[in-house]
């Protein structure tokens, strides 16, 4: 039987979800969603899905993907609760806000609800995401498998065992794409001052990147046998590893990770702890 799947939010990343779910083969008509901006909806009626007047329409749905911003989504849950009270089977809730605990939103929810939270991170905008997944103790085996349908349409997913993991996903994957992008702006600032011209050095730089991604993912051997292959004795990558090395770069990087995950252990703190 087809999954029924609804969005509470039609932002960026429901949107990406939504249009993953249609290029994998998921009905349109199965796909509900409510927004309270109705200029979301015309992109979507579009593409066939259903389009709610009211949040409360989307509990009839298998699976509801929390995809409000964080701060707006106590308000949201609240407001679900009393019609969700009245339901013999209630449904999934996924959510993709970062930093609100399971607990959090059960207890927002009024209840022990079958929760998964996730952490997407914004790749996933072009199917290319890594998302880490929780599942509290209420989901079943096969709701785990209905979860990991939606977040897979956008990349690929992982399993936590313990919730405050996903503080380190936060810090790996979910800020990560920003760490490579500052790394690239430094390579093609670098590449400048070396006398190549800002698209030469921009289109090196990202293809560069693209290339040693694939590489890493399709080979049979680890990150550091990768590296040792292109790093010659005495040559030129070799000095520039050296280089890093003197400057601390593991452990500059190592300190940035855990200042990301100080950061996302005090939003859970703060977002949780809401009025």
């Amino acid at each position: 039987m087809t999954t029924r799947i609804a969005f509470l939010g039609a932002g960026n990343m429901a949107k990406s979800l939504i249009g993953g779910l249609l290029a994998s083969g998921h009905p349109a008509d199965a796909i509900m969603v409510s927004d309270k901006l109705a200029t979301q909806a015309a992109d979507l009626q579009l593409a066939g899905v259903c389009w709610c007047e009211s949040n409360d329409a989307l509990l009839a749905a298998d699976l509801i993907v929390l995809a409000v911003k964080p701060q707006q989504l106590q308000a949201a849950c609240e407001a679900l609760a009393p019609k969700l009270q009245q339901q013999t089977k209630p449904p999934l809730f996924v959510s993709i806000a970062a930093g609100i605990t399971t607990d959090t939103l059960a207890r927002w929810l009024g209840a022990d609800y079958a929760i998964v939270r996730t952490m997407p991170n914004t790749p996933a905008l072009i199917q290319s995401g890594a998302t880490g997944l929780f599942a509290n103790a209420q989901v079943t085996p096969a709701q785990h498998e209905q979860a990991e349908q939606v977040l897979r349409s956008a990349g690929i997913t992982l399993w936590v065992n313990k919730e405050s993991q996903l503080d380190a996903v936060t810090a790996l994957s979910g800020s990560g794409p920003a760490y490579f992008f500052l790394f690239m702006e430094a390579m093609v600032s670098a590449g400048k001052e070396l006398g190549l011209n800002q698209d030469t050095a921009e289109l090196l730089t990202l293809q560069t990147a693209l290339g040693a991604a694939k590489m890493a993912l399709e080979s049979d051997v680890n990150l550091a046998e990768l590296r040792a292959r292109v790093t010659s004795p005495n040559g030129t990558t070799e000095r520039a590893i050296q280089s890093f090395q003197t400057a601390q770069l593991e452990q500059t990087v190592a300190k940035a990770m855990q200042a990301a995950h100080q950061r996302a252990q005090q939003l859970s703190q703060e977002l949780g702890g809401q009025a």
